[in-house]
């Protein structure tokens, strides 16, 4: 069922067993789960089902670390979340990206890599993948293409992986009917959270303060609450709702908003392919990406190269990942920037003062240079190549002094906006040194090609030419301790009993992989723990009435949920018969 908020009567309280604070990949997710063991569940989504530019002004802020972009055309916020500007790259963090590293500054989760297997198994029907295989002799097979082959790799320094390719799912349309139609979860679209209410020692949230930009004021109140916003949002929520704890819920450690993360991206390098390899598309980001010629069974993949698990111990290095990036003639000229903003336009992509007349008139100033760029990336002529380079991505160390904090400055609701801090280590830069490196000592010795390096980074300031990939992470991290996270294994806020957090802000560590496989799994996994907690009554014991659960501590004992006075656990359970929607004024 879809709402839209800014018809809610001023001063209701919308009354649900689960809130779930956020319509992306995670907040659908859970939706979705609750929907499946009729649990009354309440989204409450900022945008509407397509994109508005006061809606999106929410989301921007300073940045006052290196060079970044955290907002404008890097997420969406309307149903469906960022899943609206994915790209789609879908693949399971490494088994080693779970464990601590004593090389790694603050590394290891609570759980490793079997944990989630059989989730990352369930994201498939989610995200509309294939099977549920990553090996690339598997895939180099079924394709069974001369120019889609692996690259002989001889020296056990290097392996490739196999991403597959979502296509890409955009949860706010793909699951929209689903959502429209339940009749266990109510969206409400146009619904701004402005505070996480609490009992008067911040253990219990009791509410949440929802308002629209058109004016209107309402709460919601529910047994838990699911905070999904992403990972600089669900920060910044934690730290606006200071109303108990001054510096913000689950902040008594200083931690929320540290640690922030993205994944660094870098093209370096020169590369010259002999000739039995210059047409081969598997590791070529211009031609794998969503090319039916890289495809089997209906799923598209790609391939990447990585430094296999003995290297990264040896040499004491962060995961990363590799591939090529062939560069067509006209790339990076002002014509071929006006005409990728055109295309950036018709996508509806945040564009701060952006005039078609502009761009129009500098395509028509570089014709050769528009014409030759558009027709290359359209037909992909091999003969317009002018370079092929290394595109390199690498894990971020986690890092305290990388964070999100607030801004002085607000936005129309008259929310602090965030300030980003993004910082990176100098091991970042050996194992961007290092990968690249070896890499390339491989191609000249296999006789793939010959490759002309670029000046090492180690030691030298960032380059102009460093990018983040929009991954958002890291900023409400998990950890069994509360000294050492925001939230425990199971995502709930250490010291809260009904405050859980999903999303790519509870990981860690980050790999050198895609997010979304594992905010999806990751999102299955909590869903399953909620409706745990709601089944054995566990919720009644530490919400209502005992303590908080901490991590290390024995559970409280399960109480037979009493149905006169708490109706929303025997309706889960399907007990009793299911409840009408209650909404009721103060």
């Amino acid at each position: 069922m879809f709402i839209d908020s800014r018809s809610v009567e001023e001063g209701t309280v919308v009354e649900s067993t689960v809130c779930i604070i956020g319509g992306g990949v995670a907040g659908i997710t859970l939706a979705l789960e609750m929907q499946k063991q009729h649990i009354d569940t309440c989204l409450l989504e900022s945008g509407g089902l397509k994109p508005d530019d006061e809606t999106r002004d929410l989301y921007r802020g300073e940045n006052v670390g290196v060079p970044y972009t955290f907002a404008d055309g890097s997420r969406s916020r309307f149903l469906g979340g960022s899943s609206n500007c994915w790209g789609g790259w879908c693949r399971p963090f490494d088994p080693w990206d779970f464990d601590k590293r004593d090389w790694v500054a603050h590394s290891g989760w609570p759980f490793g890599f079997e944990e989630l297997g059989p989730y990352y198994a369930r994201t498939h029907a989610l995200l509309k993948l294939g099977e549920n295989n990553f090996d690339p002799a598997h895939w180099e097979a079924a394709i069974g293409r001369g120019d889609v082959r692996r690259f002989p790799l001889p020296s056990g320094q290097i392996r490739d992986t196999i991403s597959q390719f979502s296509p890409p799912v955009r949860f706010g349309k793909l699951y929209r009917k689903d959502l429209e139609q339940s009749a266990h979860v109510r969206v409400f679209l146009h619904a701004n959270a402005l505070n996480i209410d609490t009992d008067e020692d911040a253990r219990c949230v009791t509410r949440v303060q929802v308002g629209t930009l058109s004016g209107r004021r309402f709460t919601v109140a529910a047994k838990l609450f699911i905070l999904a916003t992403g990972g600089i949002e669900n920060a910044r929520m934690l730290l606006v709702s200071n109303k108990v704890q001054a510096a913000g819920l689950g902040n008594g450690n200083d931690l929320v908003g540290r640690f922030f993360m993205d994944h660094p991206r870098l093209m370096s390098a020169s590369i010259r392919f002999k000739k039995p390899w210059t047409r081969n598309k598997l590791y070529d980001i211009k031609y794998h990406y969503q090319n039916a010629a890289v495809a089997a069974n209906g799923t598209h993949i790609s391939s990447q190269f990585a430094l296999t698990h003995d290297v990264l111990k040896r040499e004491r290095l962060l995961n990363s990942r590799v591939w090529f990036y062939s560069v067509f003639y006209g790339e990076g000229s002002a014509g071929a920037m006006a005409l990728f903003r055109c295309k950036q336009a018709l996508l509806r992509k945040d564009q701060p003062g952006w005039k078609l007349s502009a761009d129009l008139a500098t395509m028509v100033a570089h014709p050769v240079h528009t014409v030759s760029f558009g027709l290359a990336r359209f037909l992909q002529p091999r003969a317009l190549i002018t370079d092929v380079k290394m595109q390199t991505i690498v894990e971020a160390e986690p890092n305290r002094d990388s964070r999100v904090t607030l801004s002085l400055q607000k936005d129309s609701l008259g929310l602090n906006r965030v300030k980003v801090n993004w910082q990176l280590t100098e091991l970042v830069k050996r194992t961007f040194d290092r990968t690249v490196t070896l890499l390339s000592e491989e191609l000249v010795q296999t006789g793939v090609a010959d490759v002309v390096p670029d000046p090492l980074l180690e030691g030298q300031p960032w380059p102009a030419a460093l990018e983040g990939t929009w991954h958002h992470m890291g900023t409400t991290r998990m950890h069994d301790s509360q000294k050492e996270g925001v939230v425990d294994r199971n995502c709930r806020v250490h010291g809260m009993a009904n405050l859980y957090i999903a999303g790519s802000s509870v990981f860690p560590t980050v790999g050198a992989n895609f997010p979304t496989t594992t905010i999806a799994a990751l999102a299955l996994r909590l869903g399953a723990h909620i409706v745990q907690r709601l089944q054995t009554g566990a919720t009644l014991t530490s919400i209502n009435s005992g303590p908080v659960e901490h991590a290390g501590t024995e559970r409280q004992p399960a109480v037979e949920p009493d149905e006169a006075t708490f109706p929303f656990v025997a309706s889960a359970l399907g007990t009793a018969p299911d409840l009408a929607f209650p909404v009721r004024k103060k």
